[in-house]
């Protein structure tokens, strides 16, 4: 198993060894060692969500207020989807910039994204279905986002055939969501993410 760095400082990618045999196929979907070893980071488990999404729809991009931020570890267990990571720390010396993965049940990779950083993706099947382990529970009060076409990605579909929520597609922009003042600042999520580590 692998674990790679995405471009975003934060997000990484996992891409399991596979055992094929007659019988089917196994996998080490998730080690907390291998995490670990490979991020320096730990992700305490409260709540595992699955979504199932036709082809087109489009969910994000979502972040959440640090503290306490929401660690994700996201795969997709059917289909596929274009998996995407945005820097949205205020301050971050790599603020902007974009991540796309193609997760799939073929390569069954996954990838891992720190508090503090904005995750959407795109079902590029009928009935994709997403698996996203989160490192706190929902809560309302502290979720955001900002409009996914805002943001420079190749979705990997038609931009005009894609479907979201309302709610998705009344929210701001990245620059607007700055102008705001909605974002993460980026010496607050580093600053939370040392001392959740240092607890460990």
């Amino acid at each position: 198993m692998t674990f790679d760095a995405l471009a975003v400082p934060g997000a990484w990618v996992f891409t399991p060894r596979q055992h094929h045999d007659e019988r089917g196929v196994f996998l080490e979907a998730f080690t907390a060692d291998a995490l670990h070893e490979a991020t320096g980071r730990t992700l305490a488990l409260e709540q595992t969500n699955c979504s199932v999404s036709r082809a087109g729809v489009l969910r994000g991009i979502h972040f959440s207020d640090v503290p306490p931020g929401q660690a994700k570890y996201i795969s997709c267990v059917r289909g596929a989807i274009m998996d995407v990571v945005v820097d949205v720390r205020a301050g971050s010396p790599t603020f902007g910039v974009v991540d796309a993965v193609r997760l799939d049940d073929a390569e069954r990779r996954a990838v891992f994204v720190s508090e503090g950083l904005g995750h959407g993706f795109v079902a590029l099947t009928d009935d994709a279905t997403v698996m996203y382990q989160c490192s706190t529970g929902y809560a309302p009060g502290r979720e955001h986002g900002v409009h996914p076409l805002s943001v420079d990605v190749d979705w990997g579909a038609d931009r005009d055939a894609l479907v979201l929520s309302a709610k998705d597609s009344a929210a701001p922009t990245l620059s607007e969501a700055a102008e705001q003042g909605i974002l993460p600042r980026y010496d607050a999520v580093m600053e939370w993410i040392a001392l959740q580590e240092a607890r460990v």
